[in-house]
C-alpha cells in the first residue's frame, strides 16, 4: 500500500472539510477525492457505497439498496454541483447545464415532510421514501441545500483547498485558511519548505 509523506495510507479518507457539518451538499461535492501518489477515491463508486453515504447523511432509510443507474444520477449531480461551486469561487457565470441539473433535482421530489392522517396518529408529518423515489428525494434535498449555500451569506466563504492534488471545497474559517484538513495544510507547508530548500540549493 502506498503511503503519503506523513506515513498515512494514500487512499485513506480525510475528515470532512470545514463547512460540511452545516451543508450536506458540500460534503456531497467532496465525495470525489484526488489523493497523493496519483490515487483517486470516489465515495459513490458503487451502489453499495452510494447507499451507505446516503444512509450516513440521513438521506435514505437504513435498509436502502441502490442500482447502478441511481449511482450514476448521484455522481452526475455531484459533478454539476462541483461546477457551480467552482464558478462561484472564481466569480464566473454559472454553467447552464449545471443550473438546469440542480433545478431539475430541486423539483424532482418533495423535499419537505408531507402531511398525513391516520386513525392512530391523527395528523402528522412523514418523510416519504418510496422505493423508486429514494434517490430523487435525496437529490432534491441536496440540491436545495446547495442552492442555500450558493446564494446565502456563507457563499463568500467558499474556497477550494489550496493543497494539490486535493480538489475538495470548504468554507474558510478565517481569511487565510485555504486547506480542507490538517493533512492538506501539512502537505502544503512541506511543499513550500521543499521548494525553498531547492531554490537555495540551486542558487
Amino acid at each position: 500500500m502506498k503511503e503519503t509523506a506523513t506515513g498515512e495510507p494514500a487512499h485513506s479518507v480525510p475528515p470532512p472539510a470545514p463547512g460540511a457539518e452545516r451543508y450536506r451538499a458540500l460534503d456531497f461535492a467532496n465525495t470525489a477525492l484526488d489523493l497523493p501518489g496519483g490515487q483517486h477515491l470516489d465515495l459513490l463508486d458503487s451502489p453499495g457505497a452510494a447507499a451507505s453515504w446516503l444512509i450516513e447523511h440521513d438521506l435514505a432509510p437504513a435498509d436502502t439498496k441502490l442500482y447502478a443507474v441511481c449511482t450514476d444520477r448521484l455522481r452526475a449531480l455531484r459533478d454539476h454541483l462541483r461546477a457551480l461551486l467552482r464558478s462561484r469561487i472564481d466569480a464566473l457565470p454559472a454553467p447552464d447545464d449545471a443550473l438546469r441539473a440542480v433545478n431539475d433535482a430541486l423539483t424532482s421530489a418533495p423535499a419537505a415532510a408531507l402531511l398525513r392522517w391516520d386513525a392512530i396518529q391523527g395528523l402528522h408529518r412523514v418523510q416519504a421514501h418510496p422505493t423508486d423515489q429514494i434517490v430523487s428525494h435525496a437529490l432534491a434535498v441536496l440540491a436545495a441545500d446547495a442552492a442555500d449555500l450558493l446564494t446565502g451569506p456563507d457563499a463568500e466563504r467558499l474556497a477550494a483547498c489550496g493543497s494539490p492534488p486535493c480538489r475538495r471545497y470548504l468554507l474558510r474559517t478565517h481569511a487565510r485558511r485555504h486547506w480542507c484538513s490538517v493533512r492538506c495544510g501539512d502537505r502544503a507547508r512541506a511543499a513550500r519548505a521543499y521548494a525553498r530548500r531547492t531554490q537555495a540549493g540551486g542558487g
